[in-house]
């Protein structure tokens, strides 16, 4: 294979991803302690910045102290410089929400999609006025909105034009990636949901600071992200993570994809809420577990006993995980783990710890996740925030530089339908 020389301009592209990255991810900081924390020297550290503060992308944000000299200015990532969507496919509703660059939420749209959840077509309508619906709500221009990210069930090979393989929802091999770019010219990135909920774990809440950890996301459909040195491990497929579909109980109960036995044929929230609609006589609320949940009374027989035993199958599903990763950290995350974690966090330890090695068990901690049970479109929306600090601004800079040049050229966010 015939290698590739780095140029100067790669050089230049790597070390502005180095300081952007330590800029959002660090917080506001001068310019020597950027030069500290990235190892470049000051005179780059001091060209670079100012070309990112010329281009709008990094701003002034205050001043700090010196020993006996002059304040030093504070730096930041610019938050107005654009925004970013992300969206949540579940399975019964559509979320969009619309970041600026500090995270901070200016724009939601929610859509119940009923008996058609499964058609692809509505699932892309959905996003696409989910994507006009934020962009309004925030008054901005289409143009400032950097990328929209798609979180999704099932594994989405992104090999190419991000293609989805949902066996739980019979998508097999839809091409959502193709079908939203023929639909918007917004840059599109479609990722697992477990893996976009990973990221801002990682990035925002329960997972900062580790470089192994796996995030562990239980709602109707289960699934884990796993982080290996500080990276998404993804397979070579990109099926990696699929954690609610290994074999908890050999021929056991059928799964919604088809095999006995998965891990989500026990955990998943359909499953369990059926079973306390059985045992209270209730209907089967999506809300019935959290409701029965809720306060420190005691819980009645039935639905205790059907509690003890979900606990204890997602004990045993994390010491598996703890067993076959080692990570420093398991972050239990999604609606139903929320739920149960929220109140028997403590039991759910102790049932890993039955179940796991106990030398791995010693150095891994179990915690709940903080960004809520809704994570899956602010990770989602991190996507192209990644993309943005790989390249150290320089795609998003030409983009923002052509627009301001030639304002009657604004990017549309949708594209006229026959």
């Amino acid at each position: 294979m015939e290698s590739r020389r780095t140029t100067v301009r790669d050089v230049r592209r790597a070390n502005r991803a180095s300081l952007l990255t330590d800029l959002f991810h660090g917080g506001r900081q001068s310019r020597q302690q950027l030069g500290d924390t990235t190892a470049l020297s000051q005179a780059s550290v001091s060209n670079l910045i100012g070309e990112m503060i010329e281009e709008g992308l990094v701003e002034e944000a205050g001043l700090v102290g010196s020993d006996g000299g002059r304040p030093r200015a504070l730096l930041r990532v610019a938050p107005g410089f654009g925004y970013v969507v992300g969206a949540d496919v579940g399975d019964t509703r559509v979320l969009v929400e619309l970041y600026d660059l500090a995270m901070s939420r200016l724009g939601v749209a929610s859509y119940e999609l009923g008996e058609r959840a499964r058609d692809p077509r509505l699932v892309v309508a959905k996003l696409v006025e989910g994507l006009h619906a934020v962009v309004e709500q925030a008054g901005i221009g289409p143009d400032e909105v950097l990328g929209y990210g798609v979180g999704v069930a099932g594994v989405v090979d992104s090999s190419g034009e991000a293609v989805v393989y949902a066996q739980t929802t019979g998508w097999d091999g839809v091409p959502l990636g193709a079908m939203l770019r023929d639909a918007t010219d917004v840059p599109v990135f479609v990722e697992n949901g477990a893996k976009t909920v990973g990221q801002a774990e990682m990035w925002f809440g329960a997972g900062r600071g580790a470089r192994h950890a796996v995030i562990v996301l239980v709602g109707t459909g289960v699934g884990a992200a796993v982080v290996m040195d500080g990276r998404n491990y993804r397979g070579a497929h990109s099926s990696a993570g699929e954690w609610g579909h290994t074999t908890l109980v050999y021929d056991g109960e059928r799964c919604r994809c088809g095999a006995r036995g998965c891990l989500e044929a026990y955990i998943g929230a359909d499953r369990v809420i059926r079973r306390l609609a059985q045992a209270t006589g209730e209907p089967a609320d999506p809300m019935l577990l959290t409701r029965l949940l809720a306060g420190d009374h005691p819980l009645p027989a039935p639905v205790a006993q059907v509690v003890a035993e979900t606990v204890g199958y997602l004990g045993a599903g994390i010491a598996g995980l703890i067993n076959l990763f080692s990570p420093e950290r398991i972050v239990l995350g999604g609606r139903t783990g929320l739920a149960l974690g929220e109140r028997f966090l403590s039991d759910i330890r102790a049932a890993a710890a039955r179940n796991a090695l106990r030398q791995p068990y010693s150095k891994t901690r179990i915690e709940a996740c903080q960004l809520g049970p809704d994570a899956v479109a602010m990770g989602a929306a991190t996507l192209p925030i990644a993309r943005l600090l790989a390249d150290g601004g320089l795609p998003a800079v030409v983009g923002a530089a052509a627009s301001r040049a030639r304002p009657a050229q604004r990017r549309p966010i949708g594209r006229a339908r026959p």
